[in-house]
């Protein structure tokens, strides 16, 4: 402490802490608690947790691949009687910005509405046509 704080505090520098006589002392522990961080932008963590987060751009297909993948489909359905499996790997657009992510879905197709272009599954999925970027099965092994 400098001379000068000495000279101006010290009439009080010597005397005792003052303790209040009408309440308890506060524990340790909530004292602590009335100091701990807290968040002063509600949601900004999160919004920068999701700024980044990374998604994958839907890849542009060609003519041949879209061709391909039709034949594939067809046949699934042709094959509608006997149930096959098929894993299809689609582009599922996210929800919160640009770009999505491809995930795959195995299961049985019950149905193809061509009018939506909609790839309905027995378990009730429901897959846009235009989103395939894949399809597989063992019913293709040595056809594709």
């Amino acid at each position: 402490m400098s001379e000068k704080a000495k000279e101006l505090y010290a009439d009080i520098i010597n005397l005792p802490h003052h303790e209040l006589t009408t309440r308890q002392r506060m524990p340790r522990i909530n004292r602590a608690a009335s100091f701990s961080p807290f968040a002063a932008l509600t949601g900004y963590d999160d919004q920068v947790k999701e700024a980044g987060r990374l998604t994958d751009e839907r890849i542009e297909l060609d003519d041949g691949t879209i061709s391909t993948l039709n034949d594939k489909l067809n046949y699934a359905v042709s094959l509608s009687d006997e149930q096959p499996e098929i894993s299809v790997t689609y582009f599922k657009p996210d929800s919160k910005k640009n770009g999505g992510e491809y995930v795959t879905h195995t299961g049985v197709i019950k149905r193809v509405d061509e009018y939506e272009r909609k790839l309905i599954f027995t378990d009730k999925t429901v897959i846009l046509i235009d989103d395939i970027y894949e399809i597989d099965s063992e019913i293709y092994d040595g056809i594709y």
